[in-house]
């Protein structure tokens, strides 16, 4: 297994090819059901006769269909006997229908998951509560039920109108571990202001807040906690000196043995406040910045969805926040641990841990999500982040295999060869463009290169189609990308459309360019006017700040 790597395929398939058992820290997973949104699934012809892996088109569609009804007897037949059972059950109780489709999906991918998952890791199941009910119960078949941690509620949306219900505004994150000796970091938020006023509404005389804690613990002791410090007397009071661990953090010399050692520290820094009524207890003086933070808890409001104006929104309809995965990260993983994301969609989870000093691998069933995953890992770490990506095509043969098993993957791939994102279709219509790439050449002007895949037969009429195209919209190059070799009538028509004149560069470039994939594969590359076409191409996530690993998110509690 490498470090880093992006995986193209069936997640299950990779799973069981490539990942060794008990070698991932932390697995997160956001698995789509019935989003109503167009993107990443496992299942989408509804006969089940193509590959199970593979899709058509962006659809969150679930049937009960051939393909689910083979997925549910595997899980059955060869499942764990606690999974097995569970999903005979779940037959018995929902039916054949679009959920327990789902469930046969899930069920073999999360016994995958545990597999590879190590004995102090932990996994996070992101759902909403379409389906979080039913796969709570598959999570207990599979993990077992004392391996529950947490079911935590994120707010993922601004309040808005439920029609006659209430409004839907969260996630749930199904929170599980493998064994009890699980990686555990607590998650601390600041203050809010409301905490701040309400607490510390004392001020030293330069306006420094503080808040009076007590010194004593109930109960009485007969050790040094017990005793008399300066005429106070603890134990006539029923209780013993108590110095959080905290406070003797603060003290001169930590390593004081008696509580009337660590007092007179505390007394000599200025942090004990004396009651003006004699014989009253003494308190700490506790800062503001002497407070870790609250302890984060099972209700998470304080990481916002990504608004339509944010630096990292990339379009991706699914896209969570980073601060969100960062907090999961932090929380349940190491400096150095690695991260899986076994549907990882445009990479949140893969740039999250980046960031935070951990490996990780990422696998997803569209070369769209792959491209896009590039693309913002480049622009979040520039060319030198090293990775691998296992999967695509490494040369024509392989090309051929994939044109055959989907063509729309097939045309994905070969315009992330070269740096464009696929056009949007929409159903019935052909306009002829399957990509399209952006660039700037003169100031103000974004002009564009229309692009065509072909993944069969390539001729004359197509060069033509193209020219025609590129001239409607007015674009200033189109390219044609062709997995069979061209032709000499084809090299022809492309070279009698003339040129495109860079009013920048003051150079000219071919209007019409032809590339097999052959000469991709071997490093060729479009022949256009040099600057930020991919970052107009992808949307530009913002650039990434690698830092300590460790370090806790800034929030309000």
């Amino acid at each position: 297994m490498a470090p880093n790597t992006l995986y193209y395929g069936d997640n299950l398939d990779i799973l069981r090819r490539y990942v060794k058992d008990e070698t991932v820290d932390l697995i997160y997973l956001d698995p789509p059901f019935k989003s109503n949104q167009d993107y990443n699934v496992l299942f989408q012809e509804r006969n089940g006769s193509q590959s199970k892996a593979q899709i058509k088109a962006f659809e969150d569609t679930w049937r009960w269909d051939q393909g689910a009804a083979e997925a549910f007897r595997e899980t059955v037949e060869t499942g764990p006997e606690r999974v097995s059972r569970a999903m005979q059950a779940f037959r018995t109780m929902l039916g054949e229908n679009d959920m327990l489709a789902y469930l046969a999906m899930m069920a073999p991918r999360l016994v995958e998951l545990r597999r590879v998952l190590k004995p102090t890791g932990s996994i996070y199941l992101h759902c909403d509560p379409t389906a979080s009910a039913h796969l709570r119960l598959l999570m207990d078949a599979v993990f077992e039920p004392a391996r529950f941690v947490n079911e935590v509620v994120w707010k993922r949306t601004h309040a808005h109108s439920g029609g006659r219900r209430f409004g839907a505004v969260h996630d749930v994150l199904l929170v599980y571990r493998k064994s009890g000796l699980y990686t555990w970091n607590p998650q601390r938020l600041a203050y809010s202001e409301r905490y701040q006023e309400h607490f510390f509404r004392s001020k030293d005389p330069d306006g420094r807040p503080y808040q009076a804690i007590i010194l004593t613990g109930s109960g009485t002791r007969t050790g040094s906690s017990g005793k008399a410090w300066r005429g106070v007397d603890p134990t006539a009071a029923g209780r013993h000196w108590a110095i959080p661990g905290y406070v003797r953090k603060l003290l001169p010399d930590p390593s004081a043995t008696t509580s009337q050692e660590a007092l007179d520290q505390l007394d000599a820094i200025g942090r004990v406040i004396w009651p003006a009524k004699r014989g009253g207890i003494p308190r700490f003086k506790q800062y503001l910045d002497d407070m870790v933070g609250a302890e984060l808890q099972d209700v998470w409001s304080d990481i916002p969805p990504i608004s339509a104006q944010a630096r990292e929104r990339l379009g991706y309809q699914t896209q969570k926040p980073e601060a969100l995965l960062e907090r999961i990260i932090l929380a349940s993983s190491n400096e150095g641990d690695t991260v899986l994301d076994p549907f990882c969609g445009c990479g949140t989870a893969v740039v999250a841990a980046q960031k935070l000093n951990r490996r990780w691998m990422g696998i997803d069933i569209t070369h769209l999500a792959i491209n896009l995953i590039r693309h913002r890992l480049l622009a979040a770490f520039g060319e030198a982040l090293d990775y691998e990506v296992i999967g695509e095509p490494k040369d024509v043969s392989g090309a051929q295999a994939l044109a055959e098993q989907d063509r729309f993957q097939f045309q994905y791939w070969a315009l992330g060869l070269v740096g464009a994102r696929p056009a949007e279709q929409k159903k019935g219509a052909d306009r002829g463009i399957d990509g399209r790439l952006y660039f700037h050449d003169e100031a103000d002007k974004t002009k564009q290169i229309i692009l065509q895949v072909k993944s069969g037969h390539a001729g004359s009429p197509d060069v033509d189609k193209l020219r025609g195209v590129v001239e409607k919209e007015g674009a200033a190059i189109g390219v044609l990308i062709t997995l069979e070799e061209t032709t000499q009538p084809m090299r022809r028509d492309a070279a009698s459309a003339g040129f495109y004149l860079s009013p920048g560069w003051q150079r000219n470039y071919p209007r019409i360019q032809i590339l097999t994939i052959a000469e991709l594969l071997a490093g060729k590359r479009l022949d256009y006017p040099p600057g930020s076409g991919e970052g107009l191409t992808f949307k530009q996530g913002p650039k990434a700040k690698v830092r300590d690993g460790t370090q806790p998110l800034p929030g309000s509690a």
